[in-house]
């Protein structure tokens, strides 16, 4: 019995062990299938992506033959084009200035014509009064006075309406031209936000347009010395101003200077960020261990993050900077470089392309006070208050 009872498990043991073993061999049949599904997807996906990728370089490709150049040499076209109207404008501007210098002459002269003739009439009345001999050839004379008068008067007319016609057809054509300055900024300035964006439009020949700057203080008396100053800083960092443009009064009341833009070109924008990062952090050495809070602690310029600046450079940045520092109330920028007098204050930072977006997009470049808010929200290692150091002897 117990045999027979052995030999019934042998018999099931070894039907469970065939049956697992079955079971084994679909499930890696089942994997290995699936398995090849996944790769002949996975193949597929990799024909798409190359496809599309072929595309996308073609496209590219298009783009940086045909389009770039296109709009570079329309830029250039449109920058002569402006260059000579400006030139037109100013010619015009002095021969307004001319007109109207001979219009308020020739109102002078119908004055005097006039008084003169009402003398002359009553010359003619006491004439005719005192005496009747030679009257008539009295009168004859008056009469003949009268009408060169009156001819001399509608001559001065017929002039000042001139005058004034031509006067309105400079006035169009001024406006002719402000409207093109308008739409040739707006190329610069998308120019610039290309730049921005890491896409130049031009070799690195310096004649691309790769930053923009601005220039305004509250302060007339300063106007021309900053302009002068801020110019140098610009040629010291081996900048070249491509265009620039004046606006009107930076604030409400009219009184104070022109707000200044200019579109730089030269060096790219990264470098600008590495080279001013650099003179900030050599100008902020300069304060003492317990002033100027932001500028304290600051780690070091890791190595090559700019090109090695040379002693006019910080010079002419720390020239800008005591400039700035005289005033009320200031901004300046040269690309990344933003620096802001308030009433109290001097900031500076150094801004990354999307921060200096944001700023353009706010509109607040030509407040200083809001500025200052908006560059005191950086981090602490792009933001520098040097307050202390320029009120320093």
């Amino acid at each position: 019995m117990t045999t027979v009872i052995l030999v019934v498990m042998c018999v099931v043991v070894g039907a469970l062990e065939l049956y697992a073993g079955r079971q084994s061999r679909d499930q890696a049949r089942a994997f290995v299938r699936r398995i090849d599904e996944l790769n002949e997807q996975v193949t597929k996906q990799n024909s798409v992506l190359v496809t599309v990728g072929e595309q996308l370089t073609a496209e590219l490709a298009k783009v940086k033959r045909d389009v770039l150049p296109a709009l570079d040499s329309r830029l250039r076209h449109n920058s002569g084009q402006v260059e000579e109207l400006a030139g037109l404008v100013h010619q015009a501007d002095g021969f307004l200035r001319t007109q109207a210098g001979r219009l308020h002459d020739l109102e002078q002269q119908r004055i005097t014509l006039a008084a003169l003739r009402r003398k002359l009439s009553e010359v003619e009345t006491s004439v005719r009064a005192v005496t009747r001999d030679g009257a008539g050839e009295v009168e004859d004379k008056v009469d003949t006075a009268l009408e060169r008068l009156s001819d001399l008067e509608r001559g001065g007319g017929e002039i000042l309406e001139l005058q004034r016609t031509l006067t309105r057809t400079l006035e169009d054509v001024e406006d002719v031209v402000a409207e093109l300055l308008q739409y040739t900024e707006g190329e610069l300035d998308d120019a610039v936000a290309t730049a921005l964006a890491g896409r130049p439009r031009t070799g690195d020949d310096g004649t691309a347009v790769t930053a923009t700057g601005r220039l305004w203080t509250r302060d007339g008396r300063l106007d021309d010395i900053l302009t002068d100053i801020y110019e140098r800083c610009v040629r010291a960092n081996r900048l070249n101003v491509r265009f620039r443009t004046a606006e009107g009064p930076g604030d409400t009341t009219g009184d104070s200077p022109e707000r200044r833009r200019y579109f730089l070109g030269g060096m790219r924008a990264e470098d600008l960020t590495g080279a001013f990062t650099a003179l900030l952090i050599s100008t902020g050495a300069d304060l003492p261990h317990n002033g100027g809070g932001l500028a304290r602690d600051r780690p070091p310029l890791p190595p090559g993050l700019g090109p090695v600046r040379g002693p006019e450079d910080e010079a002419a940045l720390k020239a800008l900077l005591r400039t700035l520092h005289e005033s009320s109330g200031a901004v300046a920028q040269i690309g990344p470089l933003m620096a802001v007098r308030t009433r109290d204050e001097l900031l500076c930072a150094v801004l990354s392309a999307g921060q200096s977006l944001e700023l353009e997009s706010d509109e607040v470049f030509w407040d200083p006070a809001a500025a200052g808010d908006r560059l005191r929200r950086l981090p602490s290692h792009q933001l520098w208050d040097l307050t202390g150091w320029a009120a320093a002897p």
